[in-house]
């Protein structure tokens, strides 16, 4: 007889991924499919899509892919529409798609970057969760992970595009946790760090083991799935009380003045 009464599975549930073609969501949908989910992946790339959900179904497990531009607002209602009817519902929505753009406030391309990084990286999370609403709504355990970065706690340099943007990410978060809760619908978000992604992909070895040392408490960058644990974490039926919160999973960088 179990002494504990909240459970720590979500075997069953279904869960939407974005940007699950490669790097943490990629981890974050493998993660999820090991234990149990049933997994709708969704990402713009549709060769390496198929690739993720072939090495899900390989396994035996319950996943399906759909090719969407999530800077396209117009096109995400209907995929999750297509997504509901397919699985029967969605008990957890992880927002995790992601692009990165670097440039001066001052540069030709700044209009471009600021628009692209905004779609992409905070209307993209507000249009998917109003498309996922009705059907959490239903959800015996409804969930929503939103993936920000650290650098929504910090800055670096030509950065405003993607920082303004992150940091909106925290902020939807903690408003629609305010909006939800009466609903039992906690809103999370989690903040990597460091990770070896593709995005990080252009930095030396070198380079990433200087930083790493020099900026992070565990001395080094993550892997994908050590974020993608993390996530899981807050879909827990049994982390039922936990909402609102910005969670970094950085190593101890946010932490460290020296």
């Amino acid at each position: 007889m179990a002494l504990s009464k909240l459970s720590r599975s979500v075997e069953g549930s279904v869960v939407v991924v974005t940007g699950a073609a490669s790097g943490m969501g990629r981890a974050t949908a493998h993660v999820f499919a090991d234990h149990g989910a049933r997994v709708a992946a969704i990402d713009l790339n549709e060769g390496p899509l198929n690739e993720v959900v072939k090495e899900m179904t390989d396994e035996g497990y319950d996943a399906r892919g759909w090719t969407l531009d999530l800077s396209d607002i117009g096109a995400i209602k209907p995929v999750f529409n297509e997504i509901i009817d397919h699985f029967g519902g969605i008990d957890i929505l992880v927002n995790n798609a992601g692009i990165s753009i670097f440039t001066a406030i001052d540069a030709e391309d700044f209009h471009a970057a600021w628009n692209k990084s905004l779609a992409v990286l905070l209307t993209a999370h507000t249009e998917t969760i109003r498309a996922a609403l009705p059907a959490l709504r239903k959800a015996a355990h409804p969930r929503i992970i939103n993936i920000a970065s650290t650098e929504a706690l910090g800055a670096t340099k030509y950065g405003s595009p993607y920082t303004a943007a992150k940091s909106g990410v925290t902020g939807l978060t903690r408003s629609l946790a305010v909006e939800l809760g009466a609903e039992a619908i906690t809103v999370n978000c989690v903040c990597p760090g460091p990770i070896n992604t593709g995005m990080t992909s252009g930095i030396s070895d070198d380079h990433k083991e200087i930083f790493a040392k020099r900026r992070t408490v565990l001395r080094r960058y993550a892997e994908p799935e050590e974020v993608a644990q993390a996530t899981l974490s807050l879909a827990l039926p049994a982390s039922q009380y936990i909402t609102g919160v910005t969670l970094p999973v950085d190593g101890g960088l946010t932490i460290r003045n020296a």
